[in-house]
């Protein structure tokens, strides 16, 4: 089988960390999970990182530290994973999904601009995929409106607008380290911000509300990674950068035996980095991607769909009656394609010239 992705982690290279946790008994709050924060905030050039068990527990942190609760109204993306409403609706406040562009698949300003209301709280942009084309522009929306802006950067560690890398435009960013990340711990999140204030209540609300003389001093969370979790992902930070290159050169490849059938890239804007999380085609008019997709297993080669259409979802639709019409289209016909290290994409390539013969 052709998987979708492999983690960019062997035993061999954690084998004598790995040996040394164990021995040690630190199983939590040991060097490694002191150091993979700082790696973060040095990377990303934020000001401060915060490690959770996921980024969903990292968005719940964001949207609780400005007080996101019942009667308000959060605007996001429609195009992601449901995580990104279910923070919301777990708040009880009401997510309110704006569509997205049909060719960069992120939440467009005309969308947000439309979808503002009194009642909005926050806004969540997701670079979808990991591209964070038009984040400048939703940033700029919501700075003119003083609306916090909370970016869903579950894909995108190691993408860039200019010469900013992400983590350092949004007023938080929330990324993945899930097993089909880039840098993984196996599971995991990371927060990072420029706002000081913000900092301080977060160290303490993941640290059980405890300071530094461990007086408890608000109540808190425990959102811990595992020390071998945190090791994992420190040793794929040495090699973050060499990753992505090497993702956007399969991604290049990808393009170029693909558009001649009539697939059509994510369109990354001009001055934007994408770290290719994710490779993402629109299939042919007229070709159905399940199908595809089922043709494809039969080759044994993993495909999934680009991502959800959150209005769309069964429960979201149900409750709402709001469904967006570009992100339901892009959840129809968009494929997520394998990328990784020693991935075969010719043969994938020519797996899917024979499927639409």
């Amino acid at each position: 089988m052709i998987r979708l992705i492999r983690p960019y982690i062997s035993f061999t290279e954690v084998a004598t960390e790995l040996e040394e946790i164990l021995d040690s008994g630190i199983l939590t709050k040991g060097p490694y999970s002191k150091q993979l924060p700082a790696l973060a905030q040095a990377y990303t050039g934020a000001s401060h990182a915060f490690l959770t068990t996921s980024a969903t527990t990292a968005l719940t942190m964001c949207l609780k530290h400005l007080e996101v609760g019942p009667g308000d109204e959060v605007v996001l993306s429609d195009f992601s994973f449901p995580a990104t409403a279910n923070v919301v609706e777990d708040l009880g406040a009401v997510p309110v999904f704006a569509d997205v562009s049909p060719d960069t698949f992120n939440m467009t300003a005309e969308a947000l601009e439309s979808r503002i209301s009194s009642k909005t709280k926050a806004v969540i942009f997701v670079d979808a995929a990991g591209n964070p084309s038009g984040l400048e522009r939703i940033k700029a929306v919501c700075n003119e409106r003083s609306i916090a802006l909370v970016e869903d950067a579950a894909c995108a560690l190691g993408s860039s607008v200019g010469k900013r890398k992400v983590g350092t435009i949004a007023d938080f960013t929330c990324f993945s380290l899930h097993p089909r990340k880039l840098l993984t711990g196996g599971e995991g999140g990371i927060i990072a911000t420029n706002n000081d204030d913000a900092a301080k209540e977060l160290r303490l609300k993941l640290s059980h509300g405890a300071d530094e003389t461990m007086d408890f001093v608000t109540f808190g969370y425990n959102y811990r990674m595992p020390e071998i979790s945190c090791l994992l992902a420190c040793k794929q930070f040495e090699k973050l950068d060499t990753i992505i290159a090497e993702r956007q050169t399969q991604m290049a490849e990808y393009t170029r035996l693909l558009e001649p059938l009539g697939f059509k890239a994510q369109l990354v804007e001009p001055g934007h980095v994408h770290n290719v999380q994710s490779v993402v085609f629109k299939v042919p008019k007229g070709v159905s991607r399940p199908i595809l997709s089922a043709q494809l297993k039969q080759h044994s080669i993993e495909t999934t769909l680009g991502t959800y259409c959150l209005s769309a979802c069964s429960y979201y639709r149900e409750k709402y009656n709001d469904v967006q019409p570009v992100a339901y289209a892009l959840q129809e016909t968009t494929i997520c394609l394998p990328c990784y290290s020693g991935v075969p994409v010719a043969e994938i390539c020519d797996a899917i010239a024979n499927s639409l013969r």
